[in-house]
């Protein structure tokens, strides 16, 4: 069957190339899949546990058989020298950690992408409750004159509070658009409420669309930004998967923000939810403008450590249902080699944040679910610490999983496990509370105010 499709695949890349040379290449998601296995060659990959507890494929969610995991050591250089110094991190170890990542597990935005022109298509005034705002719907037209079969627009809405005397803190959420009726109702429910917060905080907010990025599938990897970088064809190896794609359009959308007089530029939140969890967190730690990361139920390829076996595992985002989040060169993790192959582990992610606070959100197991693994998520952060330490900063005060409603927020790493179920909704007042400590009355307004620690308690 393999050879089948591999021959069926040749045939239809030299039939695209034979019949449209300028148009982009068409590919199912299996097709591209089975073409980086090729590419890496490889026959077939394991695969990853079910979601379903019920299922005899079903995930491992029994703490007492995740076992003994070795983590990469996140202070120690590639020549096996320890790193004891802030300089040594800033201009060995984290460029180090960035090229291991890029190559092997989120790929590599190109040297040369398109510049964005950010237009205002809409303003209107509204009221929130007793607080007048100002709504205004964006378009980031991406530069696509070198390749114009490709279009992409940013799709990006700017809420502010209409009265303000000062440019104020704005939270910048990755949103989900095209959920389906049973959730979307839910959704914008859980939506307002925290908007609502967020404005009564005296601050604005953000909603920017991934997916007029770059689309959420392995069939769109030829189109959105990726595919016009790439001029229709399909990824090498190191290419730059969805989420740093997504984390790419955030930081576009970063831009425009830092130009709107009504926003403080240098005090923006990255927040998402699941896989807007993880290109947040991607965002935070490859873009370090921004000033505080809320990071939501991210689990593999966010926060969760790839090397516990709980939960989602390297084999569910390798398979065709999820590789485009990653690079190619992601794969051969779940074939010819294992988890405790790769390189680098979530904690490293995280550090890359450092020395700006991150504040990690999860669940209820018997709500959420175990797949997002909870407990990995805070032992990535609390692995990530050391770093913060190095930096000058505070790491959580535990390494001790707390009980389900406990606040972990007098570090610049922290954490909180609600009642409830996928979803941010009920930590947004305690992260706003861990916000104040650094952008409070009193602090200075700037991200590089919060990395010296002069905004901080």
């Amino acid at each position: 069957m393999n050879a089948f499709i591999r021959l069926s695949l040749a045939l239809l890349l030299a039939s695209s190339a034979a019949v449209a040379a300028d148009a982009p290449v068409q590919l199912s998601a299996d097709q591209d899949h089975r073409r980086l296995l090729d590419l890496l060659h490889i026959d077939s990959l394991r695969r990853g546990p079910d979601a379903d507890q019920k299922s005899p494929r079903a995930a491992n969610f029994d703490e007492s058989k995740v076992g003994e995991i070795q983590l990469p050591a996140v202070l120690t250089l590639a020549n096996g020298k320890p790193v004891q110094t802030a300089a040594q991190w800033q201009q060995q170890r984290r460029p180090e950690l960035v090229e291991l990542f890029d190559r092997e597990v989120y790929g590599r935005v190109p040297q040369q992408v398109p510049s964005v022109d950010w237009k205002v298509v809409e303003t209107t005034h509204e009221q929130r409750g007793e607080i007048a705002i100002v709504v205004k719907k964006l378009v980031g037209h991406v530069d696509n004159a070198a390749y114009p079969q490709i279009n992409v627009d940013i799709d990006l809405t700017v809420v502010t509070p209409a009265d303000a005397s000062h440019a104020v803190p704005v939270a910048m959420t990755l949103t989900f658009n095209n959920l389906p009726p049973a959730f979307r109702e839910r959704a914008e429910r859980e939506r307002r409420v925290w908007q609502q917060q967020v404005l009564e905080h005296g601050w604005g907010y953000a909603l920017y669309v991934p997916t007029s990025v770059q689309a959420d599938n392995g069939a769109g990897l030829t189109q959105g930004i990726i595919g016009l970088v790439n001029k229709g064809q399909p990824r090498k190896l190191d290419d730059w998967g969805a989420l740093r794609a997504w984390a790419w359009g955030a930081s576009r959308a970063l831009d425009y923000l830092r130009s709107d007089k009504a926003v403080d530029g240098e005090r923006v939140v990255i927040e998402g939810l699941s896989r807007y969890g993880k290109a947040a967190l991607v965002t935070m730690a490859y873009d370090q403008r921004f000033a505080i990361g809320f990071i939501g139920s991210s689990g593999a390829g966010g926060a969760k450590l790839w090397r516990r076996n709980f939960g989602e595992q390297v084999e569910n985002v390798a398979s065709p249902a999820e590789y485009h989040w990653m690079a190619g060169n992601f794969l051969k993790y779940a074939g010819p080699l294992s988890v405790n192959d790769l390189p680098v582990d979530q904690h490293e992610l995280i550090a890359l944040c450092a020395p700006r606070p991150v504040f990690i959100s999860a669940g209820s197991q018997a709500v959420e679910g175990g797949w997002i693994d909870a407990r990995g998520s805070f032992l990535a952060a609390v692995a990530a610490g050391p770093v913060y330490e190095l930096l000058g900063r505070k790491p959580l005060q535990t390494q001790t999983m707390p009980p389900q409603e406990t606040a972990l927020i007098d570090g610049d790493l922290a954490f909180r496990q609600h009642s409830g179920g996928h979803t941010t909704g009920p930590n947004w007042p305690t992260f706003l509370e861990f916000a104040d400590h650094y952008f409070g009355a009193g602090c200075a307004a700037s991200a590089q105010a919060t990395a010296k620690g002069s905004c901080h308690r």
